[in-house]
């Protein structure tokens, strides 16, 4: 079958998504029988342009910074869920921006995909650490795929690796680095740089945004601990039941001491059983360099599973980017794509 997509959201994720579909078209459809069509793409800033023929995806690429209403088929005062619904997408990717406090827009646009049959893919960090359960259920009611390895780890298969390759296994905790960012300005204090350095040098890199709030202070980990609890441990911690610590706090002479005592300081998000309970939290903490959590340097993520028949399981890769992120929606189409095939 040929899949038709709408993409929602044309900023980085949409951007290497489609950049990546340009460049592999012919081996997807040569080795895993994957054809395809872009029909729809919406975006806030960019507008909405639609075609049940395909659209060309190197014009699109050629019109990242414009808006798409100067094309023959844009309509650009088309909002998204409009799109959503009335295009004639089998699946959705859904990459809007994450909002820790509303899960929307996004949770408005995968409900209106199922609502209207459609599969759905999202690098969304808020729907699944909010309103995982519901989403899931509406998703198994309608018989539709509901995919999102690039909310956590990127396009490092964290989550699969878990669901799959783990099953059978009782997981009874994942704690790892789960922010880029905040690694890397750890990383570059280890080298003597002070903190306002490192998060500037991590601005000027495209690591950290104008605002850092979201990383320094923990919420983007908070956000991974709440999916990760959502999906491997029953989902039910809520954002109030995290404790959250930042690295702000940490300072040039406390990572020299780390050092001295043969230790490293790396932002921890962590979910674990404590008996019938769930517990969540994120903060600094001091690994032992025996940890192999403590040599993950830079804007490299990592974690660990916690499991009762193989010990620990370490998994290290990126955590962010947009062509790692464009990887792990193009993962979940193959996996939407076997899993529907006739």
């Amino acid at each position: 079958m040929k899949h038709r997509l709408a993409i929602v959201g044309f900023g980085n994720v949409g951007q290497g998504l489609v950049s990546i579909l340009a460049e592999k078209r012919q081996a997807l459809a040569l080795e895993h029988g994957f054809e395809f069509d872009i029909v729809a793409v919406t975006d806030l800033k960019m507008g909405s342009i639609r075609d049940p023929r395909g659209l060309d995806l190197q014009a699109l690429l050629s019109l990242r910074s414009d808006r798409f209403e100067a094309q023959p088929t844009a309509g650009s005062r088309t909002d998204a869920l409009t799109v959503i619904r009335e295009c004639d997408a089998t699946v959705v990717v859904e990459a809007t921006y994450t909002d820790l406090e509303t899960a929307e827009p996004a949770t408005s646009h995968i409900k209106a995909a199922f609502e209207t049959g459609k599969h759905v893919v999202t690098t969304n960090k808020g729907p699944l650490a909010l309103h995982y359960p519901e989403l899931t259920e509406l998703a198994k009611t309608r018989n539709l795929e509901f995919r999102f390895e690039g909310t956590v780890m990127s396009g490092t298969p964290l989550l699969s690796l878990g669901m799959r390759n783990l099953s059978g296994c009782e997981i009874r905790e994942i704690r790892g680095i789960l922010n880029g960012t905040t690694n890397f300005i750890l990383t570059q204090m280890e080298k003597g740089v002070s903190y306002e350095e490192a998060l500037k040098k991590a601005q000027e890199l495209g690591y950290a945004e104008a605002d850092p709030t979201g990383d320094v202070e923990g919420f983007d980990t908070m956000g991974k601990v709440l999916i990760l609890s959502n999906v491997f441990m029953g989902g039910t911690l809520k954002v109030a039941d995290i404790r959250r610590k930042g690295i702000k706090g940490i300072s040039l002479d406390e990572v020299r001491r780390a050092a001295s005592e043969g230790k490293r300081w790396k932002l921890l998000g962590s979910v674990r059983r404590d008996g019938s309970s769930v517990v969540g939290s994120v903060g600094p903490e001091m690994l032992p360099l025996a940890n192999p959590l403590a040599s993950v340097a830079g804007a490299t993520n990592a974690a660990q599973f916690a499991t009762d028949l193989l010990g620990e399981i370490t998994i290290v890769g990126a955590g962010a980017g947009r062509k790692e992120t464009g990887f792990a929606v193009l993962s979940d189409l193959l996996d939407i794509h076997r899993e529907i095939a006739p």
